[in-house]
C-alpha cells in the first residue's frame, strides 16, 4: 500500500500579502485621480444646470415679457406666480434642484450682471472660494 499525500491548494500568507500591496499601490495612483475628476464633473454639472435654468428663464420670458424677480425665484418656473398673468408653465419638467452639493442655487432678477443671475457658491456653499468652491455663475 502507498500513502497518499493529502495536499491543498490554497494561496500563502505572503501571496496574500503580495496581492493587497499591488492592490494598495494601484488605489494610491488611481484614487487622486478619480477624485480629482469626480470635482470637476460637479463643477461641470452645476454649469449644465444653470444653461437649463437660462433656457427655461427665456421662455418664461418670451410668454410673461419679463424675467422672474428675484422674490418669485426660480420657483416661478414651475408654479404660476399669483401677479402673472401670461404664465404658459410649467418651464421646467421636475422641481427645482439642488446644485450637485446640495445647496439652493441663488437667483438674482435684475442683477449688476445682467437681466438676471444664477450662481451655485461651490462645495462650500458660502460666496467666494477657490478649487471645490469656486462659484458657478451664469454671466
Amino acid at each position: 500500500m502507498t500513502a497518499s499525500r493529502n495536499h491543498t491548494k490554497g494561496f500563502t500568507l505572503i501571496e496574500l500579502l503580495l496581492v493587497m500591496v499591488i492592490i494598495g499601490l494601484l488605489a494610491a495612483l488611481v484614487g487622486p485621480r478619480f477624485f480629482g475628476q469626480e470635482k470637476k464633473a460637479r463643477q461641470r454639472a452645476a454649469k449644465g444646470q444653470i444653461a437649463l435654468f437660462e433656457a427655461a428663464l427665456d421662455n418664461y420670458r418670451l410668454d410673461v415679457g419679463r424675467y422672474p424677480t428675484t422674490e418669485q425665484g426660480l420657483q416661478a418656473l414651475r408654479e404660476k406666480p399669483d401677479e402673472v398673468e401670461k404664465w404658459d408653465g410649467p418651464y421646467l419638467k421636475k422641481a427645482v434642484p439642488a446644485d450637485p452639493w446640495g445647496n439652493s442655487f441663488a437667483y438674482e432678477s435684475p442683477s449688476e450682471h445682467g437681466d438676471y443671475a444664477i450662481i451655485s457658491y461651490g462645495a462650500d456653499g458660502s460666496p467666494g472660494g477657490e478649487d471645490v468652491d469656486t462659484d458657478i455663475v451664469s454671466w
